[in-house]
């Protein structure tokens, strides 16, 4: 009469299986409880709110710190974990400086008129946590202060039917989408 071995005879029976289990149960728990996954790995983890005080400006132009303030905010709420706050007793802050603004005009017209004009903005930001520590990666070459310092150029086609504020609009988004960029942290 021929007998089916049970699983429990089996010579590899129980305790392979326990062994097998405890062993996956390890690698799953274990070794990965340092790991991050998803857009949280991104970012630091002991920072979950952020402050982002309206960005000054050396510019004559107007509005540009609180045009670039909101992209920023806007930026970090859609790209991040952080929460934006209004208050300073956040974990982190976010500053910046609007310190130039260029309007260059690359080709003319017959009659002088700009055809292409080039328009560039460089901010320095500066993230730091409550106690004053920089948060974003060093710097390659040391800048005073802490600073980072972010630009764009944008050109504006007048005779294509853009307008200065069309193309300052979209160096605004740029210099924001780089911003979010410094806060990820280093691998």
């Amino acid at each position: 009469m021929d007998r089916q071995r049970s699983p429990i005879c089996h010579p590899y029976g129980r305790p392979a299986r326990r062994l097998a289990a405890l062993l996956l149960l390890f690698a799953t728990a274990g070794g990965c409880a340092g790991y991050r996954a998803g857009v949280a790995s991104l970012y630091p983890p002991e920072i979950r709110t952020v402050y982002v005080p309206i960005f000054d400006s050396t510019s004559y132009r107007r509005n540009l710190g609180e045009r670039l303030t909101e992209a920023v905010v806007k930026e970090i709420q859609l790209k991040t974990p952080f929460q934006v706050v209004n208050t300073p007793n956040a974990d982190s802050v976010l500053t910046g400086t609007l310190v130039n603004d260029t309007k260059r005009v690359i080709v003319t017209s017959p009659t002088d008129e700009a055809r292409e004009s080039e328009l560039t903005f460089q901010v320095q930001v500066r993230w730091v946590d409550r106690q004053g520590t920089l948060l974003r990666a060093p710097a390659a070459v040391a800048i005073p202060g802490a600073l980072a310092d972010v630009d764009y150029a944008s050109s504006v086609v007048p005779e294509a039917g853009q307008s200065i504020v069309v193309g300052q609009q979209k160096a605004i988004q740029k210099i924001a989408e780089q911003i979010v960029g410094l806060m990820e942290a280093p691998w």
